[in-house]
């Protein structure tokens, strides 16, 4: 036996309602996920942020922010050294806090890298937050921020 035709169509309003609220979770639970960030800085480097400013002085302007793994950083020779030749114990996860300005080894704490460049990359220990070095380097990546750090 079938139901009313009126209580049918609240059953069906209701199953569309139900469909468009799982879809809506669904869509911004995308949103919020552990790599998630906001604007160009990765979520878990927020806490890296004012060593990595206090590195360059307070000076240049906060171009973006990645966690990654020490592993990942092989194909970057002088962020790689920066991150595994610091003392103390042995580093799994770094903050890359980069800055766009002007910046000599001399204007940075820990300086690595070239004499002089227009981008100074402050590598920090996560979850620490320990200056581990200051990598100059004489021109910008192409991308930075979010997920990945096309550093040279």
């Amino acid at each position: 036996m079938r139901p009313p035709r009126a209580r049918r169509s609240r059953l069906a309003v209701r199953g569309i309602v139900v469909a468009a609220a799982l879809i809506a979770v669904t869509s911004l639970a995308g949103c919020s996920s552990a790599r998630s960030s906001l604007g160009t800085v990765d979520g878990g480097c927020f806490l890296a942020l004012p060593a990595a400013s206090a590195a360059v002085h307070h000076r240049g302007r906060l171009l973006g922010a990645d966690l990654v793994g020490v592993g990942s950083l092989r194909h970057r020779p002088l962020i790689y050294r920066t991150a595994t030749e610091a003392p103390g114990p042995k580093v799994r996860q770094v903050c890359l806090v980069a800055f766009g300005g002007s910046f000599t080894s001399g204007t940075v704490e820990r300086p690595a890298g070239h004499e002089a460049g227009r981008l100074a990359v402050v590598v920090v220990e996560y979850p620490h937050s320990r200056l581990l070095g200051t990598v100059v380097l004489s021109r910008a990546p192409v991308r930075f921020g979010h997920s990945h750090a096309g550093l040279s």
